[in-house]
C-alpha cells in the first residue's frame, strides 16, 4: 500500500539494517516547502541560493551567500535548513539522527521538521502493513489529534483539518471569506473509520480526515442492575499499540507487547513512561502518591502495559517487571504524542 506518498519515503535508501539513507530528493522536498520555497519577493541572492540547493542539495554553502539574503527571516530559515541537512547526512539515516536527536538532548530543529521525519521513519516501519486501523493510528505520532467524547465514544481527528473545517466549512479560502461576511456555512460531518470505509483510507491518507474511535471498551446495560463490559475487536486503541512496538522494534531491535488497560492495580509499580507531556506529569504525580485533581483523570484517554518478551533486554533492577504507558489529552482537547518517549525512556540494560 503506498500511503502517504508526499512524506518522502519513496526517494529514500535504505541501509543493511532497513533504516533510511537521505537522498537528495528526499531533501528537495524540504526545499519545495512554504517556509523555503521562493515568492515574487525573494531577492537575488535567495533566488540564486534556493536554485543553487535544488540543483545539488548537500552542496557546500559558504556564509556570504546566506548573508547576502536581504529578508532576515528567509537567512534564518535557510541556516537553520542547513544545520538540519549537515547532521542529517552526518547521521547517515533518518532514524539514527532522530535518535542521536533526543538522546543528546539538544533539539534544535522545528517541530514540523521531527513530524516530518517521524512520518518517513513511520512510513518505514509500517511498509508491510495492509491494516488501514494501524496506518490511520500512525498518524497520532507526528499529527495532533483533537479529542470529542460523543455518546461514550472517544473519537481522535486530525486538529489542523477539523479547526480547518470549523474555520472555512471545507471550501478553503472561500470558505474562510464566506465565514467574514457572516454566510451560512454548510455542516461537515467527518466519517469514523470503520470496516465498511477502511479500504478507502489509503486512497486518501494525505486527507487526514476520518476519525479514530479510541473507545476500547463498550459497557451495555442488560438490565436489572446488570452490566456487561465489552472489549472492542477494532479499537484504535488496539491499532496504536500495534504501531508502538513496530516503532520500538524498528528502532531498537527489541520486542515488546503493548495493550491498552483501563488502571494501574500494581502494587509493585516501578516504572512508567508518558507517551505526551501531560501523561508524563500525570503519571508521575500518581506515582509519588500526589494528589490528582478529578479533571486531569478525566483526560486520560489511556493507559498501556508495555512486557518485553525478553526480560533479559531490560535493566536488571526491574528485569522481568511490566511497563506503564499514558495518553491524555490537555485543556484544549488535544494530543500531540512524543514517540520519542518511548525511545530514551525505556529501561533498556544496553543503549541501542
Amino acid at each position: 500500500m503506498n500511503f502517504w506518498p508526499s512524506c518522502g519515503f519513496d526517494p529514500l535508501a535504505r541501509n543493511a539494517r532497513g533504516w533510511l539513507v537521505p537522498t537528495d530528493a528526499f531533501l528537495r522536498l524540504f526545499l519545495a516547502r512554504p517556509e523555503l520555497s521562493l515568492v515574487p519577493e525573494s531577492c537575488a541572492a535567495e533566488t540564486a541560493l534556493h536554485e543553487a540547493l535544488c540543483a545539488s542539495p548537500a552542496r557546500a554553502i559558504p556564509l556570504v551567500e546566506l548573508d547576502a539574503m536581504q529578508d532576515a527571516d528567509a537567512r534564518d530559515n535557510y541556516t537553520m535548513f542547513l544545520a538540519f541537512r549537515d547532521a542529517l547526512l552526518a547521521a547517515g539515516t533518518l532514524e539514527g539522527y532522530y535518535l542521536q536527536l533526543f538522546r543528546n538532548g539538544a533539539v534544535n530543529i522545528p517541530p514540523l521538521f521531527l513530524d516530518l521525519i517521524a512520518q518517513a521513519i513511520l512510513r518505514n516501519a509500517l511498509d508491510d502493513s495492509t491494516d488501514s486501523y494501524e496506518a490511520r493510528a500512525a498518524e497520532i505520532l507526528f499529527r495532533a489529534q483533537r479529542i470529542s467524547v460523543q455518546d461514550g465514544q472517544i473519537l481522535a481527528g486530525d486538529r489542523d483539518v477539523i479547526d480547518m473545517y470549523n474555520e472555512t466549512g471545507g471550501l478553503g479560502e472561500i470558505g474562510r471569506l464566506l465565514t467574514q461576511g457572516s454566510a451560512p456555512m454548510r455542516t461537515v460531518t467527518l466519517e469514523v473509520l470503520n470496516t465498511d470505509n477502511a479500504s478507502s483510507y489509503w486512497q486518501a491518507s494525505e486527507r487526514h480526515n476520518l476519525l479514530l474511535d479510541l473507545t476500547h471498551e463498550v459497557t451495555q446495560n442488560l438490565g436489572h442492575g446488570l452490566t456487561f463490559n465489552m472489549t472492542r475487536a477494532r479499537s484504535g486503541l488496539k491499532a496504536l499499540a500495534r504501531v508502538l512496538e513496530k516503532w520500538i522494534r524498528h528502532f531498537l531491535g527489541v520486542t515488546v507487547t503493548i495493550r491498552p488497560e483501563q488502571k494501574i492495580d500494581d502494587a509493585a509499580w516501578r516504572w512508567h513512561v508518558g507517551l505526551d507531556t501531560e501523561s508524563t506529569a500525570l503519571l508521575n504525580d500518581l506515582y509519588e502518591e500526589r494528589p490528582v485533581a478529578p479533571d486531569r483523570m478525566q483526560r486520560m484517554i489511556s493507559l498501556f502495559r508495555l512486557d518485553f518478551v525478553n526480560p533479559n533486554e531490560m535493566r536488571a533492577d526491574v528485569a522481568g517487571k511490566p511497563v506503564y504507558l499514558g495518553l491524555t489529552m490537555n485543556v484544549d482537547n488535544v494530543v500531540k504524542l512524543k514517540p520519542q518517549n518511548l525511545l530514551v525512556n525505556l529501561p533498556l540494560a544496553t543503549v541501542m
